[in-house]
């Protein structure tokens, strides 16, 4: 019998104009203790956040992920037990499934020798989510920048400035990712494309360089939030609010419903601010102020 506990963060992607490009990771966080064994049986057990939506029986993205590193490795017959201890919020683009596929890849790589690199688990992590911005993040921690191409994932990371906070909040609802990508549209006017080439490539040099009064002005976008704001009530008058408490910008997270609002300063009052701004569009919301992980997935026990 082998025994690992992992800890993989929660996720925020496309970051405002790095649609499907740019994610953080966020110092909020599931845990997935995996046992393999000779019985040859498969159990799953939810607690937390989700414990009565996630499925626990082979649609289970967690046993998914787990189940491709052990035919990579031709294991068969094995018994498999996970047990899943869930804080990221479900749904609300924090990349809880990004984090679910981690874990299970992470975890039955420890337990079948560590064989397989971080380019390999990122490569399978993208397989099962289709896009890299979250799950690359929550392999590698910081901040990750994403392309898909024929030659493979690839993945540059960087540890963000020491002072940027981020404050999330996290409204009642959920949106699932397909609801939320049915909103956009299938092409954009050029000038919007010329506006987010320009504003993520400030994006970048800001937060690489520390330069984040220039936020303000990076973390606008034309291809998705637009079209998303209608699935997200009141998010004008939270982007506002966050504003006026000193927040550096304010986005949405992943594909929604959260909004997340970056800043080096009145954390606590920025978070108050966008719940009561949400509450008066008639969504219930509480906020997490959180920082931005910088070791990304790691195994915390492990009995061989």
């Amino acid at each position: 019998m082998s025994k690992v506990t992992v800890r993989v963060p929660g996720t925020t992607a496309n970051c405002g104009p790095g649609f499907d490009a740019i994610g953080m990771s966020c110092t909020i966080y599931n845990t997935m203790e995996l046992v393999l064994s000779a019985e040859g049986q498969t159990s799953i057990a939810i607690y937390g956040e989700g414990s009565s939506q996630i499925p626990n029986d082979d649609r289970n993205i967690a046993l998914q992920a787990v189940k491709l590193v052990l035919d990579y490795h031709q294991i068969l017959d094995t018994g498999i037990q996970i047990r899943l201890t869930n804080n990221i919020p479900l749904a609300r683009g924090l990349g809880s499934s990004a984090a679910a596929i981690v874990a299970g890849l992470v975890a039955a790589n420890a337990v079948t020798g560590n064989r397989l690199s971080k380019q390999t688990l990122l490569e399978m992590a993208t397989t099962i989510e289709g896009h890299p911005d979250n799950v690359a993040p929550a392999i590698y921690g910081g901040i990750c920048l994403s392309v898909m191409h024929a030659a493979g994932t690839k993945c540059l990371s960087f540890l963000p400035p020491d002072k940027l906070g981020l404050v999330v909040a996290v409204p009642e609802f959920t949106l699932s990712t397909k609801v939320s990508r049915q909103v956009l549209p299938k092409t954009v006017p050029l000038k919007d494309a010329v506006f987010n080439v320009s504003r993520a490539a400030l994006l970048v040099g800001a937060l690489a360089k520390g330069e984040l009064s220039y936020l303000k002005y990076a973390l606008e976008d034309k291809l998705h939030q637009p079209y998303r704001e209608k699935l997200v009530p009141g998010m004008e008058a939270v982007f506002e609010a966050a504003a006026r408490e000193g927040a550096l910008g304010v986005t949405i997270s992943g594909a929604g419903p959260s909004l997340i609002a970056y800043t080096t300063e009145n954390h606590q009052e920025i978070g108050q601010a966008m719940v009561d701004a949400f509450e008066k569009h008639g969504t219930k919301a509480v906020y997490h102020v959180l920082e931005i992980d910088t070791i990304g997935a790691e195994i915390i026990e492990f009995i061989p």
